[in-house]
């Protein structure tokens, strides 16, 4: 079982790209970094499985084109691993990559442009770590309105929010428009505390893993839009 970080704990990264300077480079940047710990790397998806059995990572940095075994396929094994699996964040040089769309489907917690700032990849790391979603707003416009033209075929659309109150309605609604917990709570006027709960019961009756998912659930049911 993997064990998630909690308090001052380090967060144990591990990195999968089939480049090695970019593997090379990223765990430079995140080694130094306070409460960071990269705990090993690898080359292809295909070693995604081992690599995640040996290390025990809470996050792993995950390139989508890969020759053997592609991001997508791999997130997916990791999902499919016994225990709680680590959180994975989609490295992609597109910000409209259609593998992407698939991806955060499979599982993963977000996803992160190759070429971003270095402060954003850090940050990112540890946004994953603490459960939360990485949406970035430099990307996520178009990415979400691209995945929400072409959503899945559904028995029924939108009966699997059936189960939610109003007040976690619009709680989601909001979190798919990329607000905070305290965002939420100054629109809804609702303290912060109990926009968590919200949160974590709307996550609960949905059965998502986390904000992502919850995202892509509201998209995908019609209850948010995509601003154009």
């Amino acid at each position: 079982m993997i064990s998630h970080p909690a308090g001052d704990e380090s967060v144990r990264v591990a990195i999968v790209d089939d480049q090695s300077m970019i593997r090379a480079g990223f765990a430079a940047l995140l080694g130094a970094q306070p409460g960071i710990t990269v705990v090993g790397t690898a080359e292809d998806g295909a070693d995604v499985v081992d690599l995640v059995r040996r290390t025990s990572p809470d996050v792993v940095l995950m390139d989508i084109r890969m020759p053997k075994v592609n991001g997508l396929d791999a997130t997916r094994a990791i999902g499919a691993m016994p225990g709680t699996p680590p959180r994975v964040i989609i490295l992609t040089t597109f910000d409209a990559d259609e593998y992407v769309f698939s991806a955060l489907r499979a599982g993963a917690s977000g996803f992160l442009l190759k070429d971003s700032p270095p402060e954003e990849l850090v940050h990112a790391v540890r946004v994953v770590a603490r459960g939360e979603a990485l949406l970035s707003p430099k990307v996520t416009r178009s990415l979400i309105a691209d995945y929400a033209a072409r959503p899945p075929e559904r028995s029924a659309p939108g009966a699997e929010l059936s189960a939610l109150t109003e007040r976690e309605l619009d709680v989601m609604g909001l979190v798919a428009r990329g607000r905070s917990n305290a965002e939420i709570a100054g629109e809804l006027f609702l303290s912060e505390q109990t926009v968590k709960t919200h949160v974590s019961r709307i996550l609960s009756k949905l059965g998502a893993r986390d904000r992502t998912q919850m995202v892509i659930a509201a998209y995908e049911s019609g209850l948010v839009r995509p601003e154009r």
